[in-house]
């Protein structure tokens, strides 16, 4: 089950989730909300309009809003979502380059202390 945002219902146990999902949940209403008010803006001027007109007008506003806000969401989720890779990406390299520099680091110290020893007992 997805909530309004597109977000999947399942709780992965996070202590944010629940406030995440409440912070989704009020800004996706407050999208509805805007997207109402602007629908019976774009209608107030048409005076000629019935009721029956100016509600199915109305509606067809809203979800127009709606599916594009929605869209434009995915397209950010999508983005992140890429992004995180890339960056995941990118500190696994810089991990490996460090690992390897202090394992050369390390190498470099015990020649000199196995030279160091093998000059002194010379």
């Amino acid at each position: 089950m997805t909530d309004a945002a597109g977000r999947t219902g399942r709780d992965s146990g996070q202590p944010g989730d629940v406030v995440n999902q409440v912070e989704g949940y009020l800004l996706w209403q407050a999208r509805v909300a805007e997207a109402q008010e602007r629908a019976r803006a774009f209608t107030e001027p048409l005076e000629w309009l019935t009721t029956a007109q100016r509600e199915e007008i109305e509606e067809h506003y809203v979800r127009d809003c709606l599916n594009r806000a929605r869209a434009d969401l995915q397209r950010v989720a999508d983005r992140c979502r890429a992004l995180r890779g890339e960056y995941e990406e990118r500190y696994r390299h810089l991990r490996a380059r460090c690992l390897a520099f202090l394992v050369a680091a390390l190498a470099v110290v015990a020649a000199a202390a196995l030279l160091a020893v093998a000059v002194t007992q010379s």
